[in-house]
């Protein structure tokens, strides 16, 4: 039987495809291809590289939907990371000149068949320092033409919290590797690490022909002689030995802007420099697809339709020196004082706010922590009691753990899918001394307001401070003890030191910048702060 269409139904359509036509024709749409800002956005400023598949990888080219606008890359750093991508792609596991590279550290001996040398990340400690410490490790590579490689093992894969960065390719170290044996006994008593082997005279920056690998160990428990490697006489030998296997918990990227062998490279990369683990960490640390969902699914559930999100970490390490009401009054007290959440009305009244819902404005705070206490208080705090401004304001709290889990990969994804959380929020309260919080404020772009009271048993008021930047502070830099003091017009450029240790010296001179400062929360710790602020 003919289907019968009737004329006004042809005349819409006519009339629906002559209305894209014109579109078309004006450039509103283009089929297959995104407007130049979409993309533009998409790929966060060119940071990201375009083309590569969607579906293995969903946060890639939509993360852009949920963050505000990135810090745009410079030119420079945007050239560097395609041309690192085709050198990983030429170089990395799998690759012929791999292959060959590793024959020469199984036969002990340099050859030249190979024009690839690698640095191999091997892990310390906990998931945000391990991601500081990869973020600054990949700086290295880029700053010395080095290959980065991921030591891991299959109970802490972090295959199943990242995406791979490299087109292409793989970071991973395969899990076949003549380095096994040493990663099992590697520390920082090891006699082979670098330092130790200077110390005890068995190598020199003279050593000829020098050796195919060297261990690095540059720890939070380093040792004198370990802090070898930032000086410029010792970076210039390692330009010659293929492998370096490296050690770290530390984001120790701040100390490369003191030495002068890589200034002028990093001028060209950052000319914001508060701006390297925030365009890094973007760029290497991509959510997986079983993270990305714990990410989406609360976001979109608890926190996308609020005029403004809080993010609230709380660390504390031990919670007998810092028991769950000193911190709760000293996080309320920062809270109201900074004006970042509304006060309730501490009386029994019935509240009189007439305004409905949708002209009254909405505060969702993100709480995250391994204990569920401080959920639990402020929750009861905000719906017992109206807040005197008539603000709504709704608490969650995605996990609480109880207690940090090393090696447990599904605790590690709940933890960086809450660091990706509190990173999309408008404001970050913070605890001193914890990664967690210092990967989240760089990937958020955010200032954070550091909480004291979760290391220390000293009452401060006010109870929490401005951080200087977004970047990760350094916690144990390569300082020359208490006189390390570094001067620029005759002044001193860092504060007075509260607390130090012996270190090797760093070779800075009346040019040091003065965007290396110390931190707030550790005041021997070094980091990264653009210029501006400090006026």
């Amino acid at each position: 039987m003919p289907v019968k269409v009737s004329l006004r139904f042809m005349f819409q359509m006519i009339v629906l495809h002559l209305l894209n036509f014109g579109k078309i024709c004006a450039g509103l749409v283009n089929e297959g291809v995104e407007p130049t800002s979409t993309q533009n956005d998409r790929l966060l400023g060119g940071l990201m590289a375009p083309g590569l598949d969607e579906l293995s990888c969903l946060s890639r080219y939509q993360y852009f939907r949920y963050r505000k606008t990135s810090r745009k890359p410079s030119s420079y750093l945007i050239s560097r990371l395609r041309s690192y991508e085709q050198l990983h792609r030429r170089c990395g596991p799998n690759t012929e000149s791999f292959k060959k590279s590793l024959q020469q550290v199984q036969s002990g001996h340099i050859d030249n068949t190979s024009d690839c040398n690698y640095v191999v990340w091997t892990f310390s400690n906990g998931l945000g320092n391990r991601m500081i410490s990869i973020a600054s490790s990949f700086l290295y590579a880029l700053l010395t033409d080095r290959v980065l490689l991921i030591h891991h093992v299959p109970d802490i894969d972090m295959a199943e919290l990242f995406c791979e960065p490299f087109p292409n390719s793989t970071w991973f170290l395969p899990l076949e590797n003549p380095f096994n044996d040493d990663f099992k006994i590697f520390n920082g008593q090891s006699p082979k690490k670098y330092g130790n082997l200077v110390m005890n005279k068995k190598i020199n920056t003279s050593t000829m022909p020098p050796p195919t690998h060297l261990y690095h160990y540059i720890a939070y428990d380093f040792e004198d002689q370990d802090k070898v490697f930032y000086q410029d006489e010792h970076q210039a030998f390692l330009v010659s030995v293929p492998w370096l296997i490296l050690k770290s918990d530390e984001y120790f990227a701040p100390s490369f802007f003191l030495m002068r062998s890589f200034r002028q490279e990093l001028d060209m990369l950052f000319p914001d420099k508060e701006t390297v683990f925030h365009l890094l960490g973007r760029y290497l640390f991509l959510p997986s697809n079983e993270a990305w969902g714990l990410i989406t699914r609360f976001y979109d559930a608890y926190l996308a339709n609020a005029d403004e999100r809080i993010g609230i970490q709380i660390r504390v390490v031990n919670t007998q020196v810092n028991p769950f009401q000193s911190v709760m009054d000293g996080m309320l007290a920062c809270l109201s004082s900074q004006k970042i959440l509304p006060d309730v009305v501490e009386t029994k009244k019935i509240s009189t706010e007439t305004r409905p819902r949708n002209q009254r404005k909405s505060k969702a705070v993100l709480i995250a922590s391994l204990f569920p206490q401080y959920y639990e208080n402020m929750k009861s705090k905000y719906w017992t009691r109206p807040t005197v401004t008539g603000e709504l304001v709704g608490v969650y709290q995605p996990s609480h753990e109880e207690y940090q889990q090393f090696g447990n990969n599904m605790h590690n994804v709940k933890a960086w899918a809450e660091m990706n959380l509190l990173s999309l929020c408008d404001v970050l309260v913070t605890s001193s001394w914890s990664t967690f919080g210092y990967v989240a404020q760089a990937l958020g772009d955010l200032k954070p307001w550091i909480l004291y009271t979760t290391d220390s048993q000293v009452k401060h008021n006010p109870s929490c401070l401005r951080a200087l930047s977004m970047e990760p502070c350094f916690h144990f830099p390569p300082i020359l003890g208490c006189q390390a003091k570094y001067m620029r017009d005759n002044q001193v450029v860092f504060p007075p030191y509260n607390d130090c240790k012996p270190h090797v010296k760093l070779y800075a001179n009346t040019s040091d910048p003065v965007h290396v400062q110390h931190c707030e929360d550790s005041t021997f710790g070094y980091k990264l702060v653009h210029q501006k602020h400090l006026v």
